[in-house]
C-alpha cells in the first residue's frame, strides 16, 4: 500500500511539474504582447486609472479595456487617446506585429518616439499628436508601408524630416505642424503639391523653394551664333517654366477672387481635373456615366439632403454619389467650396471619407467610397432574407465605432462639426462591418447663411432632441440625443418613429416605447427578436443605460460623446448611472409629477425612474 501511495504521489508530482511547465510555456509564448503593453503601463503615470484592467497575469491582453484583438487573440488596436496619461513610450511596443492602430493622442507623454515602432509593418494609423514628445522623427517609420495616417503635430520634435517618409505610397495624412523641426522640407517622393501635409508652425524649417533651383555652369563669352541659339533655348525654357507654373498661378488667383464671384460656376465637363489633397473635383459627365445618368435602379437611398446613387468610375472603383437638393444663395459657390474642404479634412477611421465633389450651375454632388454592407438601418430592417442579422458583437462594435466618430467631430475638428441627423440610416458599414458615420457636415453645408441657428430644423422624427425641435438651436448635445436613440435602434431593431406600433396600442416614438417596457420590467421584450436570445443580458442593460443617459431631456445633463466612448469602454458608466439615479430620486421627492395611473410621466423629454435597470427583472 505504501508503495502504491508513493508511486501515486510521484506521478502526481510529475503531472503537477508538467502542468506548471506547460502553463509557463503558454505564458511565455502567448503573453509577449501582454508583457509589452504591461511595460508601457509601468512607464506611464495614470491618474484616472484608465489602465486598471491591464492585468499582467493573464495569458493575453484581449480582455483589457482600450485593447482590441483579432480572432487569433493578437492585439490590433490600442486606443488611449485623451486619457490624461504621462510618462514615456517603450521600445517593447515593437513586438505588437499585428497592431494596426496606435492611438495615444492628446496626453502628456514625454520622451522620444521609439525607433522600434518601425517594425509594426501592419500599422495603419499612428496618432501621437498633442503630447510633449521630443527628439527626432525616427527614420524607421518609413518602413511602415501600410501607414495611412501619421499625426505627430503639437509636440516638441526636433531635427530633420526624414526624406524616406515621402516614399510611403499609402500615406493619406501627414501632420508635423507645431514642432521645432529644422532643415529642408522634402520635395521628392510620392507626394504632390496638393497632398494633405502640414508643416505649419515649425519656425526653423526652410520653406519650399518658389521654383526648382537652376544649375547653370559658367561659360566663356560665346559667338553671335551661339548667343542666338542660347536665346532660343532660354525662350523655350521660360515657356516651359510658365506652363508648369500656370496651375499654381491659377490656384492662387481662384483663392483671391471676391466672394460674389462664382468659384467654379462653369460647365463641369469643360473643366480640367482639379485635386485638392485627396479631394478630387469630378466632372458632371464622369458622374453621369458612373451612375447611368442617375438611373433609379442605382438609387441606394433617399434622405433630407437628396438621393444617393451607386456608381462605377472609369477605373472600376465603386462609389456612392450623393446628389444634393438644390438650395442656391448668392455667393453660395464659394461657401460650398469652403465647407466641402472642411468636411474633407475630417479624417478618422469611423468617419466616411469624402472622396470628391462636383459643382456646376445646376448640380452639387458629393462622391464617397461605396460601403459594401449598406447602413445599420438596412441591416436591421431591410436586409435580404439570405443575409444573416447583425449579431450582438457586431452591434456592440457599431455602438463604439460610431461614438468614436462623433467624438472626433465634436472634439478634434476646428471648427467642430455637428451632425444634426444621427440615426441608424446614417451609420454605414464597411466590408468588415466597422461603423462609419456618414452625412456629417451636410447640415452646415446646406445652411450657407447660418451659424448655430437654422431656418429649418434638420433631422428625422424620433431622433430630434426636444430643445432643437423647439428652438432650432443645435449643439453637440443634439447629436448625443440622436446617438442615444440610435443605440435603442441597435438593441431593439425597431424604427425610431413607427406608426405601425399604434396597432398594438404602443407608442409611435421608440424612446417612449422603450420606457414603457422598462416601466413594466419587460427587458427581454426590448431586444431584437432576430438575435434569437444570443446576447449578453448585462451588456444589453449597460447599452440601455448609456442610451437613457444620452436621451435626457435637458442637454446639459447628457454626457459628451467622448464620455460616451469611455463608458462604452467600461470606464465610468456605473458611477454616472448611480449619480443620475440619486438626482432622479431627489427630483421625484421634491417635484412629484401627477398622472392618472402612475406617479410619473413617460414621454420623449422626461426621465425614467432610476431603479428600472438596477433591480431584479
Amino acid at each position: 500500500m505504501d508503495a502504491v501511495m508513493s508511486t501515486t504521489s510521484g506521478s502526481a508530482s510529475v503531472w503537477l511539474f508538467l502542468l506548471f511547465g506547460f502553463l509557463q510555456l503558454l505564458k511565455l509564448s502567448g503573453n509577449v504582447e501582454g508583457d509589452a503593453l504591461n511595460a508601457l503601463k509601468s512607464n506611464l503615470v495614470d491618474p484616472n486609472n484608465v489602465l486598471q484592467s491591464w492585468d499582467p497575469t493573464l495569458v493575453n491582453p484581449c480582455t483589457w479595456f482600450h485593447v482590441t484583438c483579432n480572432s487569433e487573440n493578437s492585439v490590433t488596436r490600442v486606443d488611449l487617446g485623451n486619457a490624461n496619461l504621462s510618462g514615456q513610450l517603450v521600445s517593447q511596443l515593437g513586438v505588437l506585429y499585428n497592431l494596426q492602430y496606435l492611438e495615444l493622442y492628446s496626453n502628456n507623454i514625454t520622451g522620444n518616439i521609439p525607433a522600434e515602432l518601425g517594425t509594426l509593418t501592419n500599422l495603419v494609423s499612428l496618432d501621437l499628436y498633442l503630447n510633449n514628445l521630443r527628439g527626432t522623427i525616427p527614420d524607421t517609420l518609413a518602413k511602415l508601408e501600410k501607414l495611412r495616417f501619421l499625426r505627430l503635430n503639437n509636440n516638441t520634435l526636433t531635427g530633420n524630416i526624414p526624406v524616406a517618409l515621402t516614399k510611403i505610397q499609402s500615406l493619406q495624412v501627414l501632420d508635423l505642424s507645431n514642432n521645432n523641426l529644422t532643415g529642408d522640407i522634402p520635395v521628392n517622393g510620392s507626394f504632390s503639391l496638393f497632398t494633405p501635409i502640414s508643416y505649419a508652425n515649425n519656425p526653423h524649417l526652410n520653406p519650399l523653394p518658389a521654383s526648382p533651383p537652376s544649375s547653370v555652369p559658367s561659360t566663356p563669352p560665346s559667338s553671335p551664333g551661339s548667343t542666338a541659339t542660347g536665346a532660343i533655348a532660354g525662350g523655350v525654357a521660360a515657356g516651359a517654366a510658365l506652363l508648369f507654373a500656370a496651375p499654381a498661378i491659377a490656384l492662387a488667383w481662384w483663392r483671391r477672387r471676391k466672394p460674389q464671384d462664382h468659384f467654379f460656376d462653369v460647365p463641369a465637363e469643360e473643366d480640367p481635373e482639379v485635386h485638392l489633397g485627396q479631394l478630387k473635383r469630378f466632372s458632371l459627365r464622369e458622374l453621369q456615366v458612373a451612375t447611368d445618368t442617375f438611373s433609379n435602379k442605382n438609387i441606394l437611398g433617399r434622405g433630407g439632403f437628396g438621393k444617393v446613387y451607386k456608381g462605377r468610375l472609369a477605373d472600376g472603383t465603386l462609389v456612392a454619389v450623393k446628389r444634393l437638393k438644390e438650395e442656391r444663395t448668392q455667393g453660395g459657390e464659394l461657401q460650398f467650396q469652403t465647407e466641402v474642404e472642411m468636411i474633407s479634412m475630417a479624417v478618422h477611421r469611423n468617419l466616411l471619407r469624402l472622396r470628391g465633389f462636383c459643382m456646376t450651375p445646376t448640380e452639387r454632388l458629393l462622391v464617397y467610397p461605396y460601403m459594401a454592407n449598406g447602413s445599420v438601418a438596412s441591416c436591421l430592417r431591410d436586409r435580404p432574407e439570405a443575409q444573416p442579422p447583425l449579431d450582438w458583437n457586431i452591434r456592440k462594435r457599431i455602438s463604439l465605432g460610431s461614438a468614436r466618430g462623433l467624438a472626433y467631430l465634436h472634439d478634434h475638428c476646428d471648427p467642430k462639426i455637428i451632425h444634426r441627423d444621427v440615426k441608424a440610416a446614417n451609420i454605414l458599414l464597411d466590408e468588415e462591418f466597422e461603423a462609419v458615420v456618414g452625412d456629417f457636415g451636410l447640415a452646415k453645408l446646406m445652411d450657407y447663411k447660418d451659424t448655430h441657428v437654422t431656418t429649418a430644423v434638420r433631422g428625422t422624427i424620433g431622433h430630434i432632441a426636444p430643445e432643437y425641435l423647439s428652438t432650432g438651436k443645435s449643439s453637440e448635445k443634439t447629436d448625443v440625443f440622436g446617438y442615444g436613440v440610435m443605440l435603442l435602434e441597435l438593441i431593439t431593431g425597431q424604427r425610431a418613429f413607427d406608426l405601425a406600433r399604434l396597432a398594438n396600442d404602443d407608442d409611435v416614438m421608440l424612446l417612449d416605447w422603450v420606457k414603457g417596457l422598462l416601466k413594466d420590467r419587460r427587458l427581454e421584450a426590448l431586444v431584437d427578436a432576430d438575435l434569437n436570445g444570443n446576447y449578453n443580458d448585462d451588456e444589453v442593460e449597460q447599452l440601455i443605460q448609456v442610451a437613457l443617459l444620452c436621451t435626457q431631456g435637458t442637454p446639459g445633463e447628457r454626457p459628451k460623446m467622448s464620455e460616451v466612448v469611455r463608458m462604452l469602454e467600461g470606464d465610468g458608466l456605473a458611477e454616472r448611472w448611480e449619480e443620475w439615479q440619486k438626482e432622479e430620486m431627489f427630483r421625484q421627492d421634491f417635484n412629484p409629477i401627477q398622472h392618472p395611473s402612475t406617479n410619473w410621466i413617460m414621454d420623449s423629454s422626461s426621465q425614467i425612474p432610476p431603479d428600472e435597470l438596477s433591480g431584479p427583472r
